[in-house]
């Protein structure tokens, strides 16, 4: 079982940035690949990027590229999401998710968190 907490969210205006953080709880979270999705109002929950166990593979979107990195502590079971130049079209509630193995692009993740709301105003 793990439980994950997104933190980070808030307003910020076009161009700057913010740092999104997940800390989950358990022990074998150095075990888990890690996504982060977002999903905006009316529409559906979209990928945004994925790091695997050992931060060996990292994974974008093509609408965040070269913008966004993640990244992972180990040993403080936390997994970030710096986010630069920021636009209004990013937007959405961002969800971390944790799944065992392989790291993947889909949403096919076995825990998620309750999201943190990022708003960028143009």
């Amino acid at each position: 079982q793990v439980q994950l907490v997104e933190s980070g969210g808030g307003l910020v205006q076009a161009g700057g940035s913010l740092r999104l953080s997940c800390a989950a709880s358990g022990r074998t979270f150095s075990s888990y690949a890690m996504g982060w999705f977002r999903q905006a109002p009316g529409k559906e929950r979209e990928f945004v990027a994925a790091i695997s166990w050992r931060a060996f593979r990292t994974y974008y979107a093509d609408s965040v590229k070269g913008r966004f990195t993640i990244s992972r502590d180990n040993a403080k079971n936390t997994v970030y999401l710096q986010m630069n130049s920021l636009k209004p079209e990013d937007t959405a509630v961002y969800y971390c998710a944790a799944r065992l193995t392989v790291v993947v692009t889909t949403d096919d993740y076995r825990y998620w968190g309750q999201g943190t709301q990022v708003t960028v105003s143009s």
